[in-house]
């Protein structure tokens, strides 16, 4: 559908260019936010693209900024689209955008981090957004928690940060990160965004990742376990899994696990540290209820 067939979206391509919206609103990208502003809408209508059909249930949009990626997801199909910003000026300048789209558009003013996605509207869910590079780590693992709430997430990271995510064992970039995405989704790289599309540009170049959710786990394994197991052995990726594990159960836990002590942690599968992180279970090493996936 195009904007001249709904009265709506012909409403949305016809407000001010996005830095007119910036500049009548003051919001110049703070760096403490991790603020840089896509102003070509056809790079956020990629995108928006890329994230598969967005008619149904409900698009999670984190930091929309001025609205340019979330001005995409309008126009590229969202009936249900939640926006969440923190940044207060962006929640003034995007008042002409959330009346424009009558009822399309919810926006929050809080912290993504401190959201429940499941709150946020019905299945399916997607989360669609152009992270902070500051947070976007933490953010993204704690949505792991959530993930049997989501469809899938199209995120935009810093190149670096998406090399980890589809890192395969024995590669430079394969570390913690890489494994409890890979246990709990398919990762795909989509494109690259080089500096100059942003506004002001980073120094790094970006990429949009897609993760899509696991039916189930790729191993069996409790999430606390496996990010102890993952954070020691990768804490000194350098050694041995018997010395960075050492403190954990070294050889004695690794021969159960089947896993060579002598291995170091970039070689191993992630079936391999789901193995230790069950048999360290076994073993009584982690009391509590854990963190159930």
């Amino acid at each position: 559908m195009t904007a001249a067939d709904d009265p709506t979206l012909e409403r949305i391509a016809s407000l001010p260019p996005l830095r007119a919206v910036i500049a009548a609103h003051q919001l110049s990208a703070r760096k403490q936010l991790g603020q840089n502003f896509l102003l070509d809408l056809n790079l956020p209508r990629r995108i928006a693209r890329a994230a598969g059909r967005l008619d149904q249930g409900t698009v999670i949009e984190i930091g929309p900024g001025p609205g340019g990626l979330t001005r995409a997801l309008l126009m590229e199909g969202a009936r249900h689209l939640v926006a969440i910003e923190k940044d207060a000026r962006a929640v003034g300048a995007l008042a002409e955008l959330v009346a424009a789209a009558e009822g399309l558009l919810t926006l929050r003013h809080g912290d993504a981090s401190a959201l429940t996605l499941v709150d946020l509207g019905p299945p399916p869910r997607r989360v669609v957004a152009n992270l902070p590079y500051n947070i976007a780590t933490h953010l993204l693992i704690g949505w792991l928690g959530q993930i049997a709430h989501l469809d899938t997430m199209t995120l935009m990271f810093q190149r670096e940060v998406a090399d980890r995510l589809v890192a395969a064992p024995g590669s430079a970039a394969y570390g913690r990160l890489s494994v409890l995405v890979t246990w709990l989704t398919k990762a795909e790289r989509l494109f690259d965004v080089p500096a100059s599309a942003f506004t002001p540009p980073p120094k790094v170049t970006s990429t949009v990742v897609r993760l899509t959710p696991r039916a189930q786990p790729l191993a069996p394994a409790r999430r606390e376990t496996l990010e102890r197991v993952t954070a020691a052995a990768f804490g000194q990726r350098r050694k041995m899994l018997r010395a960075s594990l050492r403190h954990l159960g070294g050889d004695r836990l690794l021969d159960r696990a089947a896993v060579a002590p002598s291995a170091r942690p970039e070689t191993l599968t992630v079936e391999d540290f789901c193995r230790i992180a069950q048999v360290l279970d076994d073993e009584g090493r982690v009391n509590g209820p854990g963190a159930a996936v």
